[in-house]
């Protein structure tokens, strides 16, 4: 499955020169020239990682990294042409995971960003194709979830949207972006699909299924924090 990233960076070039080698490695880039369109296309588009750059017009880094914080646990990778420790400080604080100093390489900036997404999905150690929660492990490339070591008999569309959720830990999902994700744009029914099948995937998952939450007037996010 592609990975999907948001890249703000306001100098055309380096944003272009990024982007290249993201897609040479087969990921999806979304681009954002500033802060403010960066966070329009936040809210459109789900995304695995966002690679953030500090210095921008209309809204810089820090301003954005503490906007998607306040609703998204997304990995963020910062970028600077500063080295200061007090700007690394002050973006960890905000919630970045990653930091980077320009002038970067690209293909190492690429290196962090797999390897900070392996950290996050819990793949660390394991194949690449396997993620485990608690005592849920999906296999990607056999399509299938144990809980602990039992194999369910998951529905393609149940592993699908197990996947989904899994893919945006952290992240309310409203179920109109589920239904489009799962379904596809064309689907003919209406979003109380997605409800039956939260039902029947958490009764799958037993006490697991704990783990997908119920966000109310919202929709749905999978999250193992208490």
């Amino acid at each position: 499955m592609r990975r999907k990233i948001l890249l703000v960076e306001d100098d055309m070039l380096m944003r272009e020169f990024i982007t290249d080698y993201f897609k040479k490695e087969q990921w999806d880039v979304f681009e954002a020239e500033n802060g403010k369109i960066a966070l329009e296309k936040f809210e459109e588009v789900a995304v695995d990682l966002v690679v953030l750059d500090i210095m921008m017009p209309e809204m810089d880094g820090w301003s954005v990294c503490r906007r998607i914080r306040e609703k998204s646990d997304v990995p963020i990778i910062m970028i600077t042409a500063r080295s200061d420790d007090d700007d690394q400080v002050m973006g960890f604080e905000l919630g970045a995971d990653e930091y980077v100093t320009k002038p970067l390489s690209p293909r190492v900036l690429v290196a962090r960003a797999t390897a900070l997404m392996k950290r996050t999905e819990g793949t660390v150690g394991l194949s690449p194709d396997v993620l485990v929660y608690g005592a849920i492990t999906v296999n990607r490339a056999a399509h299938t979830v144990t809980v602990e070591n039992v194999k369910l008999n998951l529905s393609p569309k149940e592993y699908e949207l197990l996947l989904y959720l899994i893919k945006n830990y952290g992240r309310v999902l409203a179920r109109e972006s589920i239904l489009d994700a799962v379904w596809g744009y064309d689907y003919l029914g209406d979003v109380r699909t997605v409800d039956t099948h939260i039902k029947k995937l958490r009764a799958k998952l037993g006490d697991e299924g704990r783990y997908i939450r119920t966000m109310i007037r919202a929709g749905y996010k999978f999250d193992m924090d208490e």
